[in-house]
């Protein structure tokens, strides 16, 4: 159970004392140090409910609305042939986050990701809340976001993945959440099931380290 909960639960509770404790209390029975207690024991209830509720709602909100920028966008040719990024595109200057996008061919069954693959040589996937990027109608999105150094180069790199591969970014992307540490993917530790169909390189516009 989160702190957040516990705190929520025990200043309720406390609430619950102090109201009980003044309707069983009178004043000839109940002297002023217990009528300060019933009072300070409903103070700090009422704190703590505030202040799990708040903490609370914050780390459980459903998704922010991200608003991301948008690079170039690449001419489509059609039909689409294959799995590819059409923003940004190759040499392009971006924000911390920009909206990736691209297209793919019609039958296409595969997850798509997208992983970037800063100066460190590590492979960080990208995700939504949903974790794999969107697919609808032959277009796919995606929000990726740098951590890096204004100018520093990244290698934006789209993959196609099998079910097992999927589930293993998906649940890569959920330990690094919930641990709160993001080390990042060797080359050897990528999963045989997922494919790299296209990569582009791109450059920080800003300084982005310790923006998310």
């Amino acid at each position: 159970m989160a702190i957040e909960i516990v705190i929520l639960i025990i200043g309720v509770v406390f609430v619950l004392l102090s109201i009980l404790g003044g309707m069983k209390s009178d004043s000839s029975s109940t002297s002023k140090l217990n009528a300060k207690l019933i009072l300070s024991i409903g103070i700090i209830g009422i704190c703590m409910m505030i202040y799990g509720g708040f903490y609370y709602g914050s780390m459980n909100h459903p998704g922010q609305i991200e608003r991301p920028a948008v690079a170039s966008i690449l001419e489509v040719q059609h039909p689409v042939q294959r799995v590819q990024i059409i923003s940004p595109v190759e040499g392009d200057r971006v924000p911390c986050r920009v909206l990736s996008m691209g297209v793919y061919p019609e039958g296409h069954d595969k997850d798509i990701w997208v992983l970037l693959l800063p100066s460190d040589n590590m492979f960080y996937p990208q995700s939504d809340h949903t974790n794999t990027s969107f697919k609808r109608n032959g277009e796919w999105q995606v929000i990726t976001r740098f951590g890096g150094s204004m100018d520093e180069d990244y290698e934006v790199i789209v993959f196609e993945a099998d079910a097992s591969a999927s589930q293993f970014f998906s649940d890569t992307i959920d330990e690094w959440k919930r641990n709160l540490f993001y080390p990042g993917l060797t080359e050897e530790e990528l999963p045989e099931g997922a494919v790299e169909v296209d990569r582009i390189t791109v450059t920080l516009a800003d300084h982005c380290r310790g923006v998310f």
